[in-house]
């Protein structure tokens, strides 16, 4: 089983849910899953970006997807320019993101030892947070905890939650600031 298999396996088994049909959502998940197939392949996050546009969004292109795409990594629907934002935001700040997620991590609790999902997971947020004209800090810390439920069913999403948070006052802290009234 390759690796795209597995997580979307994850994803549908560990918390039972299918896939998100939502654009957006679709293309923070297919982001997660490239990622981590990046990392495992050690390839270039342009090259899988490519591969998941001529492969896995097949409903984008009006390629009709077949039985069990899902399982294999697809993901129909996936808003392709958001997908493109986030795995190049990555690509092109991956130390420097790095080194933010790794701040907000417990300081006995080094990256590396963080579960591979998780980690793609972490990095895709941070990826998307760093881009000061992306969606709202809240919105997208909501959009990766429900990628995380559905690959996680345990203590993860809670544990993403409060990295996620951490990370977002860090990137986006005028979002965080209290209103002067």
């Amino acid at each position: 089983m390759n690796a795209e298999a597995k997580t979307a396996r994850r994803a549908k088994g560990r918390g039972g849910k299918s896939p998100p049909a939502r654009p957006r959502t679709a293309a923070r998940l297919a982001a997660v899953q490239a990622l981590y197939q990046a990392e495992q392949a050690q390839a270039p996050a342009e090259a899988v970006l490519d591969e998941f546009v001529r492969h896995r969004i097949g409903a984008v292109a009006g390629r009709p997807l077949s039985p069990g795409a899902l399982e294999d990594g697809a993901a129909p629907g996936a808003d392709v320019t958001l997908l493109a934002r986030i795995l190049r935001g990555w690509a092109g700040n991956a130390e420097t993101l790095d080194r933010v997620v790794s701040a907000a991590l417990a300081e006995d609790w080094p990256l590396a030892r963080l579960d591979p999902v998780l980690r793609a997971l972490l990095r895709a947020a941070a990826a998307e947070l760093y881009d000061p004209d992306g969606a709202p800090a809240r919105a997208v810390i909501n959009e990766y905890l429900d990628v995380a439920h559905g690959f996680f069913g345990g203590e993860e999403p809670r544990f993403a939650n409060g990295v996620l948070d951490r990370i977002a006052r860090t990137l986006r802290a005028d979002e965080f600031a209290p209103e002067s009234g």
